[in-house]
């Protein structure tokens, strides 16, 4: 399977400007192509191909006075611009025709200089390396300084350079793993475990075991305020208002971070001990209308998810999604009888049949752990999710604008 492992860069100044201007010539074949397919479209006319575009948009733009410095950057960058175009009309066309999961796809819009990300991508085909001194060597661009949290399992087939919101640069490098290899990496363990997801808790278990939700948006919030108190009051066109939106974002940066971190060590912890695990499927959408929006946003449930779903594929775990339905915190575990729905404010329960005194996160942890465990008794096979190609998206469409979520 494919993983994608994200790195710290610092570039130097002159770097940065070669960097910059790589954006740039990336962004405006970018926005050339989608500008052929709609005058395309308004036409009638039938889409032009990827190497029609490419001969015209690349090839003989260079020689035109007006697109001459498109020369002055790697041509595998601007081909992969044309390749993100291909992919983000795909995408748009599949979920139009429903043969694409997950949400709706808009169509490609065009790309701004003021994107809060920036992002090219190098190819086999571009001839980058990594230097015997660690630095990461890119075409028309030098040697860039990495800072290695660790080793890359395999040879990547590609780099991503991004520039994020806070003005960070990252190299994204996607590996082809071995799913055998790293199956073999984890211990041998037999132990199942079911997950309740929740806001009092972040994650109460079947064992009892409860992880207090770290709410690192609510702990931040302070910060951030005066963050946005401090941009809200410059003034416009001023040099003080431009610095401002980025300690904002660098802000919001590092409330993500630690987010993301908690995930991973959360996630890797429960797939090292566990060889099958059942969680239940939330509707975050839903529950992001509510007055609860902030606090489920601060949680990021579908990310924690998302993680465990991509771990269980790599290291040879079972992950059993229960759906949403399912009466977990109405029923007894001890005798199996439903006791009717709770309010939320309900946090222990007496069942009416046997007595039994529940803890009613810990209770639906256990039915979530049966029902884990009957699903895999009836299909008689470990059920697991779909490959994950990687974790940091990769230019291309945008999806139709939904709720802005917070950091």
């Amino acid at each position: 399977m494919q993983l994608r492992y994200a790195f710290r860069v610092y570039p130097e100044p002159r770097q940065r400007l070669a960097l910059a201007q790589a954006f740039g010539c990336a962004r405006v074949v970018y926005n050339d192509a989608v500008r052929a397919r709609e005058d395309a479209r308004a036409a009638g006319l039938p889409f032009p191909k990827a190497g029609e575009l490419s001969k015209r948009l690349i090839t003989e733009a260079k020689r035109t006075v007006e697109r001459s410095w498109l020369g002055e950057v790697s041509a595998v960058v601007l081909q992969q611009s044309l390749r993100d175009v291909e992919s983000a009309y795909r995408n748009f066309f599949a979920s139009l025709k429903g043969e694409r999961k997950g949400t709706r796809v808009g169509t490609p819009r065009f790309k701004s200089r003021k994107d809060s990300r920036q992002s090219i991508r190098f190819t086999a085909n571009a001839h980058w390396s990594i230097t015997a001194s660690g630095r990461l060597n890119l075409p028309k661009i030098g040697a860039v300084k990495v800072k290695w949290s660790r080793t890359l399992p395999a040879t990547p087939t590609s780099v991503t350079m991004i520039k994020d919101a806070a003005g960070r640069y990252f190299a994204s490098f996607v590996i082809d793993t071995d799913p055998a290899a790293d199956a073999h990496r984890m211990p041998d363990t037999a132990q199942t475990v079911g997950i309740d997801l929740g806001l009092t808790h972040f994650a109460v278990l079947s064992d009892g075991t409860k992880i207090d939700s770290p709410r690192f948006l609510r702990r931040a919030e302070k910060k951030l305020k005066k963050a946005q108190r401090d941009l809200s009051r410059k003034q416009k066109g001023s040099k003080n208002r431009e610095k401002a939106p980025l300690k904002v974002a660098r802000a919001h940066a590092k409330v993500a971070d630690a987010r993301r971190e908690f995930h991973h060590q959360l996630s890797t912890q429960l797939i090292r001990d566990n060889q099958a695990i059942g969680v239940e499927t939330l509707a975050v959408k839903g529950l992001t209308r509510t007055r609860l929006a902030k606090s489920v946003h601060d949680a990021g449930w579908a990310q924690f998810v998302h993680m465990l779903e991509y771990k269980a594929t790599r290291y040879g775990r079972t992950l059993i999604k229960i759906g949403r339905f399912e009466p977990t915190s109405q029923t007894c575990s001890t005798c199996g009888v439903k006791d009717g729905p709770k309010p939320l404010h309900v946090r222990e329960w007496t069942c009416t049949a046997c007595g039994a005194v529940h803890d009613r996160d810990h209770n639906a942890a256990i039915n979530v752990k049966t029902a884990a465990g009957l699903a895999v008794a009836a299909c008689r096979a470990p059920v697991g999710p779909g490959l994950v190609l990687a974790q940091r998206e990769e230019t291309g469409s945008h999806g139709i604008p939904t709720r802005p979520r917070a950091a």
